[in-house]
């Protein structure tokens, strides 16, 4: 027989969003670590917000709202709050009920700025890695660190001299603004649409962009990101974040291992990282130069399975870039870069989280 298709509404529905959500589905281990981190950051939220006045969205609701951002790669917040209120998934993880009403965009991203007061995504990111089941995941002894650049929100347009000269764009939303041959250098420009975005080159033979760099500490045994900042771009700012970022690990009476591509291999870096009682197994950087790395590293088997293990930090670059959306900014300004792409690399740890203790158990 034919099933119908007319429609009848019901006034009341007796299935609850538990229940429609599959037993086995892969975010509901992770509200569960969420969750735990949350209550352990209790302190942390009471402290941004005052005792008194009208209540403002739950800090709870926003961070797992923009967990959902980064893993189903929604490009605005405004389309994430749109989704959450036609999405059963999404109102289940957040934690809204079927009938609760949903936030405006406008009062979302408002209430998502305060976070950035209270270093929030740092917070977060240190209290997932500090979650029983999954410190017991991470190593303490052996880690890898690298950067990558993060394409700024500002057009190359923008790029102007500082002191006010040169001709004028065209007339028009986009008008046209003819820099070729040009000297343009950071010194004497600056971005009119991020003034914190740097013009930067990857590489010879590579387009100059307006960019940022995020930097990320990982740890060897599972490839689990332990620290994460992003800096304005420069040559200096990789081995800088580098240093800053393994820095509170090497106080310890034992040794500690970081793996590192070419761009480490400086005289100043690696003494910089004996000192603090680090044994830096870098890439060699030997093409037209003495290396800064010798013998006194490279005979032991553990550069070689440093060196090796380090590329698993692409990925979470790789991630960040494809799913978090992270390939161009979404924001201006270094501390919401900062931000964000911390919050993305917490992110990047907890959809990996569900596998790695499915394996450990």
């Amino acid at each position: 027989m034919r099933g119908s298709d007319a429609v009848s509404g019901k006034l009341f529905s007796y299935v609850s969003l538990e229940k429609r959500v599959p037993a086995d589905h892969p975010l509901r281990a992770i509200r569960e670590i969420v969750n735990a981190t949350l209550v352990a950051m209790s302190a942390e939220f009471d402290a941004l917000y005052s005792p008194f006045g009208r209540e403002s969205i739950p800090p709870e609701r926003l961070l797992r709202a923009l967990l959902l951002q980064a893993f189903y790669t929604i490009r605005s917040e405004r389309q994430l709050v749109e989704r959450i209120d036609f999405d059963l998934l999404f109102r289940w993880f957040v934690g809204l009920g079927m009938d609760d009403p949903v936030w405006d965009a406008t009062t979302f991203t408002k209430n998502r700025d305060r976070l950035l007061d209270g270093d929030i995504a740092t917070k977060f990111l240190v209290a997932v890695l500090a979650q029983p089941q999954v410190k017991a995941l991470l190593s303490d002894e052996h880690f890898s660190v690298d950067g990558t650049l993060l394409e700024a929100w500002a057009s190359t347009k923008s790029f102007r001299p500082k002191d006010g000269s040169g001709p004028p764009p065209d007339p028009g939303r986009n008008g046209e603004q003819d820099f070729h041959g040009q000297k343009r250098s950071n010194e004497t420009h600056a971005s009119t649409t991020d003034p914190d975005a740097r013009l930067y080159r990857k590489g010879q033979g590579k387009e100059a962009k307006l960019c940022f760099m995020g930097h990320v500490l990982m740890e060897n045994r599972n490839g689990l990101i332990v620290g994460a900042t992003a800096t304005r771009a420069s040559g200096h700012a990789e081995r800088l974040a580098a240093q800053h970022l393994i820095e509170p690990h090497a106080d310890r009476p034992q040794r500690i291992t970081v793996g590192g591509d070419k761009g480490f291999d400086t005289q100043d870096f690696v003494a910089e990282m004996r000192e603090i009682n680090v044994t830096p197994h870098v890439a060699q950087n030997d093409n037209g130069r003495r290396s800064a790395i010798d013998g006194r590293t490279t005979r032991h088997p553990g550069y070689a399975v440093s060196l090796r293990i380090r590329k698993r930090i692409e990925e979470a670059f790789g991630w960040a870039k494809t799913v978090a959306g992270l390939r161009k900014a979404r924001h201006r300004g270094l501390p919401k870069i900062n931000w964000q792409f911390i919050f993305a690399m917490a992110a990047y740890n907890l959809i990996r989280l569900p596998k790695l203790l499915g394996a450990a158990a």
